[in-house]
């Protein structure tokens, strides 16, 4: 829970209010950008929510936020009903889990609905309101952990679930031993004629990307959209692996027509597939001028 003793004083006056136990993972800021933005390195509330819409984004950012940073000065009943909106729809089949972890540093989890099996695309916190939630719409056939950073509570998901973990075997550390599928090499490997994984090393070994009907990629840490660069953009400063590799990746994304990036840290985005190629090229180039 958020303490009111340790709210941060870069918040303006009202309601909600972040204190400093927040570790600046921005979930916040791209869930209700109206409402929170950063301040000295942390989050902040710039501007209280003045509406209905505002205060239910306001909420499902608080129950997403990895670190239970955020908080209200005022009791309310409203966080059950709005705990009932996790999983946001995002396009189609596809949804934000909301509820990250600390452990993954507040990595985005998305759970893809099909009749097949649903997907759970790495993992958000085991809360007992979204397994609840997450039973309801038909539970979880397959967590595909993208790398190594991002696998939270994978266990605990796998156990309730019964659901086959998939990661790459150069990612694979103590506590992930157990993993029911380990893919190994740089060859796309098909699951079905939906879900295509692909690896992608370079901001870990054994990064990987899932393509779910040539319309949605799931990239982890490999891939995402910079806001303040207005174009998809890689993590220099965290690039575990190799940089020059994790180009070559990136280059190899162009041969796949897909429209949404659906990144674990950074910000999702829609490009049209037939824009997309350049896209690809214009973050190349970028990271040519970062390497």
């Amino acid at each position: 829970m958020a303490d009111l003793q340790r709210r941060r004083r870069e918040n303006v006056e009202g309601d909600f209010y972040v204190d400093d136990t927040c570790i600046d993972c921005d979930t916040c800021r791209w869930m209700a950008p109206d409402v929170f933005d950063r301040k000295g390195e942390m989050s902040r509330v710039h501007t209280q929510p003045s509406d209905r819409e505002g205060r239910a984004k306001s909420f499902q950012a608080l129950l997403s936020c990895p670190t239970t940073s955020i908080g209200t000065t005022e009791k309310t009943n409203a966080l059950k009903e709005i705990t009932s909106t996790l999983p946001l729809p995002i396009e189609g089949p596809v949804h934000h889990c909301g509820f990250h972890s600390e452990a993954s540093f507040g990595a985005t989890p998305y759970l893809v609905l099909r009749e097949r099996g649903n997907l759970l695309i790495d993992s958000p916190r085991f809360a007992g309101p979204l397994v609840k939630t997450i039973e309801k719409l038909g539970g979880v056939s397959t967590l595909f952990l993208t790398h190594r950073d991002d696998v939270a509570d994978h266990g605990k998901w796998a156990e309730h679930f019964s659901a086959t973990r998939i990661l790459h075997a150069d990612d694979v550390v103590p506590g992930t031993e157990d993993v029911e599928q380990k893919v190994t090499g740089e060859d796309p490997v098909s699951l079905d004629d939906e879900v295509l994984l692909l690896p992608t090393p370079g901001h870990t070994r054994g990064s990987m990307c899932l393509l779910f009907q040539d319309r949605y990629l799931f990239t982890g840490d490999h891939l995402a959209w910079s806001d303040r660069l207005q174009q998809l953009y890689a993590f220099r400063r965290h690039c575990f692996h190799d940089w020059t590799v994790q180009q070559g990746a990136i280059e190899k994304l162009k041969q796949y027509s897909f429209e949404w990036v659906l990144p674990g840290h950074g910000r999702r985005q829609h490009i049209p597939a037939a824009k997309m190629p350049g896209a690809l090229d214009q973050c190349l180039q970028w990271m040519g001028t970062e390497s």
